[in-house]
């Protein structure tokens, strides 16, 4: 007993196929908004990405250690201060620079002093 099995192969073209089958991996990502146009650059994005983060480091300023090599109040200061080439130079910066001049200018005259009194007088 011999029976006939008909097969019906059903293909698609390139632009047929990638209308009927879904190729996207809407599975593993969140799908764009229809009204996006990715071709086009959005003027705003740069700006509200901005806005984005100085608010949300509003909220979480409190949340972020003081210290720290990285993820920190102090690591923000110094690679900010390193990228604008800022140095914080305050009053008390400036006393303290005042008094060390002084101090090392009264160690010359005490180290003269040291070697005139060892230094026997001929």
């Amino acid at each position: 007993m011999e029976e006939k099995l008909d097969l019906n192969k059903k293909s698609f073209n390139k632009l047929q196929y990638e209308k009927v089958i879904d190729t996207k991996f809407s599975q593993l990502a969140t799908p764009l908004p229809t009204n996006l146009v990715i071709n086009e650059p959005n003027p705003f994005s740069t700006s509200l990405e901005i806005n984005v983060f100085f608010s949300k480091y509003s909220q979480l300023f409190f949340d972020i250690p003081k210290t720290g090599a990285t993820n920190s109040h102090e690591y923000l200061i110094k690679t900010s201060s390193e990228y604008v080439d800022f140095q914080v130079m305050n009053d008390e910066m400036l006393a303290l620079i005042e008094e060390i001049n002084s101090l090392q200018k009264q160690n010359l005259e005490l180290n003269q002093k040291l070697i005139n009194i060892q230094v026997p007088k001929v």
